[in-house]
């Protein structure tokens, strides 16, 4: 029976598509769902996707929080292209290649200063795990061998791998897999007494300090780390309440304890400053990007460290032919996606993309606020930069079917929009225009109503 249905469902798919969808296990997809009405996307350029009949569909979400550029930007195709063709490999342990340390040093030139070191990955899960094992190495060279656990947050996300999911704090994505590491959570400030709020809410620094009830519970010499998103992401936009990200620098700082932040999504312009950290004012000790590094193109990531972090590894490794931190991966500043980022950093840093954010977020913030506030189902809407979330009552029991109806609504009416948990997400293209901001919020608007 099953295999009949199976049958029955790829040729269904076969006949709408032209090619066979069962092979392929989709990542965070309802899989069954989606191939029985797949949502084709063949082609991209600026701030628009072609799907597979030809439609022009509004990306509202910069791909997955990674081409705030625009699509098919000609100076990376340019790039990329030139380098296939001249080095597409070169082994990363014990060699290198020009880009490799041209981008390190472009990366770092942007960062808070401080954050000098430059380690490659391929993706932000691969910084997260990078960055939690930097952070334990760290202090086991400094001889304080039992700082080991971290401590992440509530609705935080750092990625798939297993050191991402264990300090992560969204529950589905940890309930089929289990701890690995030594890990406790602070809590989420997603507070009641906050709903609507515009930009950074007014209230819950003070959740910051429930660090100290971890240092009285476990002893700061056990807690290597505490690693947070600046703003989150992957659970709603949630900006940190005026004054917290400063509080939980200083506890940190008191209590010698490294913070780590994970701006796989504030990185490179999200926030209308190059980083999180620009943005809110508080730098940490290891900061991790990846997504909008390359503009999406190609898949990287980076991990900057400290100079003293970075030198704690130099000056203990012994002779100068031996590893001083051993890992790394085989794509670790692979050429083309260094081609990439290189180019994707001197369009963001030439067109002051950065800074067009922030002249534009105080107007998507007001088209936000303004549509959506009073809309069926709407219990939240929140912004910082180019980034806004709506949260959304349950459909009965069913908490995470609504979002997934009303994104389904807009993809209909040609526009593209992120739904996760009981949210709905929006980051747009840092080149969009207000014609197509009002036409991503306005359509959200009208699927509400549609829904109602």
């Amino acid at each position: 029976m099953l295999e009949s249905m199976n049958q029955q469902l790829n040729l269904k798919n076969v006949m709408k598509t032209d090619f066979d969808l069962s092979a392929y296990w989709m990542p965070y997809t309802g899989n069954r769902q989606f191939k029985q009405d797949p949502r084709i996307i063949t082609g991209a350029d600026g701030v628009w996707f072609t799907d597979s009949d030809g439609r022009k569909v509004l990306d509202g979400h910069s791909g997955l929080w990674t081409s705030g550029l625009g699509h098919a930007r000609p100076e990376i195709t340019k790039a990329v292209s030139e380098q296939v063709a001249t080095l597409d490999f070169c082994p990363p342990f014990q060699f290198g290649h020009p880009k490799a340390f041209e981008l390190a040093t472009k990366i770092a030139s942007l960062m808070p200063e401080g954050l000098n070191h430059v380690f490659f990955t391929n993706s932000g899960s691969e910084s997260a795990d990078t960055s939690l094992k930097m952070a334990r190495a760290y202090w086991q060279l400094k001889g304080e061998t039992k700082k080991t656990r971290f401590i992440g947050r509530q609705k935080g996300y750092h990625g798939v791998n297993f050191g991402g999911v264990a300090v992560g704090g969204i529950p589905a994505n940890k309930h089929l897999f289990g701890e690995v590491l030594e890990t406790d959570h602070l809590s989420h400030t997603m507070l009641p007494e906050n709903v609507f709020s515009r930009g950074m809410p007014e209230t819950g620094a003070h959740l910051a300090q429930e660090l100290e009830r971890f240092v009285e519970l476990y002893g700061a010499e056990t807690i290597a780390a505490v690693i947070v998103e600046p703003m989150g992401g992957s659970a709603g936009v949630l900006p940190p309440p005026t004054g917290y990200l400063k509080r939980l620098r200083e506890l940190c700082d008191k209590h010698r304890i490294l913070l780590i932040f994970d701006e796989v999504i504030t990185g490179f312009g999200r926030c209308g400053a190059m980083t999180g950290s620009d943005a809110f004012g508080v730098v940490p000790d290891i900061l991790n990007v990846a997504k909008q590094l390359t503009n999406g193109v190609i898949p990287m990531g980076a991990v900057i460290a400290s100079s003293e972090i970075h030198n704690t590894f130099m000056e203990t490794a012994g002779p100068d032919y031996l590893l001083e931190f051993a890992h790394g991966y085989t794509y670790s500043a692979h050429p083309v996606a260094c081609a990439a980022g290189l180019a994707a950093l001197d369009v963001l840093v030439d067109e002051q993309l950065p800074q067009r954010v922030a002249q534009e977020a105080p107007y998507f913030e007001d088209l936000l606020h303004e549509q959506l506030s009073e809309k069926p189902f709407v219990t939240d809407v929140r912004n910082y930069g180019f980034a806004g979330a709506i949260t959304l009552e349950a459909a009965g029991d069913e908490p995470l079917k609504r979002p997934f109806e009303l994104a389904m609504a807009m993809w209909e009416q040609g526009v593209l929009v992120r739904y996760g948990g009981d949210t709905i997400q929006m980051a747009p293209h840092f080149v969009m225009q207000r014609p197509e901001l009002e036409r991503l919020v306005g359509t959200l608007s009208d699927c509400l109503d549609r829904l109602a």
